[in-house]
């Protein structure tokens, strides 16, 4: 049994490539794979990530079956004891030599890469508590909604997912929500809600009073949108197609706008191995040029007074800082607001915040703040 599983770890590691990403290929398998079960399917997905992590670490010679057990077998070494593999190796066959020129590159950090990453859950407000009691495996985070989840439940299958007590969401994601700081009342703008996760912590936040307009390029999107806003009980929003560019999807000023814009997903190595050895720095310097257009359109629509957020879950320079200081160069009428981070709050409030892996337990992720003038 256990060579059918490395064999079809295998085939996914063949099928995966820069077009088919190896989380998407397994979706594919698994479905193909009639009556597998939950238990297999987590040893398939554990010998595929194992692969990417520690492709540095393996015998490029060998059979794509061996190279995977051999990766299982230093994943188990360094899960046992970090000390098995030493930082100068990590440093060095960690992530690819481009990245090195954009990222702050620590030893805490890529040691954080290759250890499994966790899994967080938003619970409703004020309810941390009582859904780690219910799930068992799970215990409160440092965020007020924030619940750590380390059993083996299928989490979309279990009644209080479906009764809408949470939802799957990194930590760090839900600190943006929190930078944020929407008031009850309040008109917001999630520019780029993707399936939603954000928007529903901003509803949340805002107590579901208000309106929130929620947009995205895909269609797709925001319909499964629809179908996590009416299971999370939200219906404070609008949703409304937006391909980034001029022609925005409503003349509404709004308090806040929120541009979580697409990005390379460096901040996601930890999750998503297998994008470290097809993301380029031709992708990274393309999405940036995307994110300041995204930014200089999206800030047409912040009234006076009103508040600017962007925020990516990479670490890349030029998809950060860069786009940070180009904005605030090119937008005068808009000025750095200095907020506390959510996970610190007795620290000095910052306008740019920076979370990472190794201390927040979470992605990787970049947040500006700005106010436009009164």
């Amino acid at each position: 049994m256990i060579l059918k599983l490395t064999q079809l770890a295998a085939k996914v590691v063949a099928k995966a490539s820069r077009e088919h990403p190896a989380d998407a290929v397994l979706r594919v398998e698994f479905k193909a794979a009639h009556g597998l079960a939950r238990s297999d399917a987590g040893a398939v997905s554990r010998g595929v990530f194992a692969h990417f992590r520690w492709l540095g670490w393996t015998d490029e010679n060998a059979s794509l079956e061996q190279r995977i057990t051999q990766a299982l077998e230093i994943a188990a070494r360094f899960e046992r004891s970090t000390a098995s593999v030493s930082d100068s190796e990590l440093l060095q066959k960690t992530i690819p030599e481009w990245a090195r020129e954009q990222i702050e590159v620590s030893a805490a950090w890529v040691r954080t890469l290759q250890s499994n990453p966790k899994i967080w859950l938003r619970a409703r407000p004020g309810r941390a508590g009582e859904l780690a009691l219910n799930l068992h495996a799970a215990s409160a985070g440092s965020l007020p909604d924030a619940v750590l989840y380390e059993g083996e439940e299928d989490l979309f299958r279990i009644p209080e997912f479906h009764a809408g007590e949470f939802e799957l969401q990194d930590i760090t994601s839900q600190a943006v929500g929190f930078l944020c700081n929407p008031q009850s009342g309040e008109t917001w703008w999630d520019a780029c809600a993707g399936e939603g996760g954000k928007m529903l912590h901003l509803a949340d936040l805002m107590q579901n009073k208000g309106l929130i307009w929620a947009s995205d390029r895909a269609e797709w999107r925001l319909k499964r949108l629809k179908q996590r806003a009416a299971r999370a009980k939200c219906f404070n929003y609008r949703a409304a197609v937006w391909d980034g560019g001029a022609k925005l999807p409503t003349k509404t000023k709004f308090d806040g706008v929120l541009v979580d814009a697409p990005c390379s997903g460096l901040g996601t190595w930890q999750r998503n191995p297998h994008a470290r050895w097809t993301t380029t720095l031709a992708d990274v310097l393309e999405l940036a040029d995307i994110q300041r257009k995204l930014l200089a359109h999206a800030a047409a629509s912040v009234k006076l007074g009103g508040r600017l957020v962007y925020a990516v879950c990479t670490l890349a320079r030029a998809e950060t800082e860069e786009v940070a200081s180009s904005f605030e160069s090119a937008f005068p009428e808009f000025e750095p607001l200095p907020a506390p981070s959510p996970f610190t709050r007795a620290a000095e409030p910052q306008s740019r915040h920076w979370f990472w892996p190794q201390t927040h337990g979470g992605n990787g992720m970049f947040v500006a703040l700005w106010r436009r003038k009164a």
